[in-house]
């Protein structure tokens, strides 16, 4: 039997040649520019309604909006340029461009890498952590440092970094980037490894980067052995779980 580590890769839409390719990766930097500019614009009626909001840590609902809004619209304008720009037939264009396909089989295997790669992950954050100090906390474990939520909040919270966030970068780096390359006939192996480094400088953390770089590796290996974007969301998801409830049993006081 052939272990899925020598199977053959999964079959992936035809690719399109160098301008499909073109395309797609303008979809993806307009993706991005526009979170960046969400993530300006998302604070302004705070602001507005408290100038001082910005002198200090952010209060619960603006930054619980920054966490939301920037990443959810930017995969909504992914989507949206796919199925305008997207290579192929208009009819299933985004499903197919993306490799969005509902395989309870390639979903169990995303689980199956998201949970072994915290086998890798847990260990590579504690001895990070022995090394760099307290500068090696992520910017959201930062954000959420010393609050107390009501339970409605705390959930919400929850499922922002469980959930939703890793959808919308699924959606934007090994969905939107990751077709783009493939549309330019690059070896999968390479796609993997790209998509692997933009995606974990793209949190603009500079400290925490090599240690983004081994918390992606199961994601990416996800998507490549299954040629499906919901296994490597659902590897991203099962890899945000333990952050998630780190932020959830913080803030309503459960873990000090």
């Amino acid at each position: 039997m052939t272990s899925p580590a020598m199977a053959d890769p999964p079959a992936r839409p035809p690719a399109r040649g160098v301008r499909a390719g073109v395309l797609m990766l303008c979809v993806f930097v307009v993706a991005e520019l526009v979170m960046v500019l969400v993530s300006v614009l998302v604070l302004v009626p705070f602001a507005l309604a408290d100038p001082a909001l910005l002198d200090g840590a952010l209060p619960t609902w603006p930054l619980l909006a920054l966490l939301t809004v920037p990443t959810t619209v930017a995969a909504l304008v992914a989507l949206g340029g796919t199925a305008l720009l997207g290579a192929g037939p208009k009819s299933g264009r985004v499903r197919r461009e993306l490799a969005i396909r509902w395989k309870w089989r390639d979903l169990g295997t995303g689980l199956a890498f998201g949970a072994g790669g915290l086998l890798l992950t847990i260990p590579a954050a504690a001895l990070w952590s022995a090394w760099v100090g307290d500068d090696a906390n992520s910017a959201v474990g930062d954000a959420f440092a010393d609050r107390e939520l009501g339970p409605t909040v705390a959930v919400l919270a929850f499922v922002v970094v469980w959930l939703i966030a890793p959808l919308g970068e699924e959606v934007l780096f090994r969905g939107v980037l990751w077709r783009a390359l493939e549309h330019w006939r690059w070896n999968r192996w390479v796609v993997f490894a790209v998509t692997t480094v933009v995606f974990s400088l793209a949190h603009l953390e500079l400290l925490r980067t090599p240690l983004l770089l081994v918390l992606s590796v199961p994601i990416g290996l996800a998507r490549m052995y299954t040629g499906n974007l919901l296994a490597s969301v659902v590897a991203h998801q099962m890899n945000n779980l333990l952050p998630a409830l780190a932020v959830l049993l913080s803030t309503t006081g459960v873990l000090p």
